[in-house]
């Protein structure tokens, strides 16, 4: 397990945030992840721009925050492609259903106090939390 870093995870949900109010006030959009990603692949020639820019600046950071914090990052391997297949589908199938992504509904959602918005990212956290409870607690799977 990781230990808690509080300054970066603070810096990083105020960007996060800071990024969200500028795309609805100078774009007029919402940033939900999953919906810009489809509109820069579905979306209409005029909409696609901003669009992988936006997605560009999200591989950018991570690329530079793992370029700044070098070795102290070590990525999880080993697993069969298979299963990290079986997982992005998964993922994918649910932002689907749930109309949305985790960061879509949690950040920009509950900002516009959207109900449906609360209650899913409610339905998140009490899987996230039963999730671990079950795997650490009862089948003793270690992280």
């Amino acid at each position: 397990m990781t230990e808690f870093t509080p300054l970066p995870a603070f810096v990083g949900g105020c960007l996060i945030g800071l990024a969200a109010v500028l795309l609805m006030a100078l774009n007029g959009r919402i940033a939900g992840i999953s919906s810009i990603c489809q509109g820069a692949v579905e979306g209409p020639a005029g909409e696609r721009g901003w669009r992988w820019l936006f997605v560009g600046g999200l591989v950018g950071g991570a690329l530079l925050v793992l370029l700044i914090q070098g070795a102290g990052f070590v990525p999880r391997t080993g697993y069969p492609a298979w299963l990290v297949l079986a997982a992005g589908v998964l993922v994918g199938v649910g932002t689907r259903l749930g109309s949305g992504c985790t960061s879509g509904h949690g950040v920009c959602g509950i900002a516009r106090l959207s109900v449906r918005s609360v209650a899913a990212t409610l339905a998140f956290m009490a899987t996230g939390f039963a999730t671990v409870f079950v795997l650490r607690h009862l089948l003793d799977v270690a992280a």
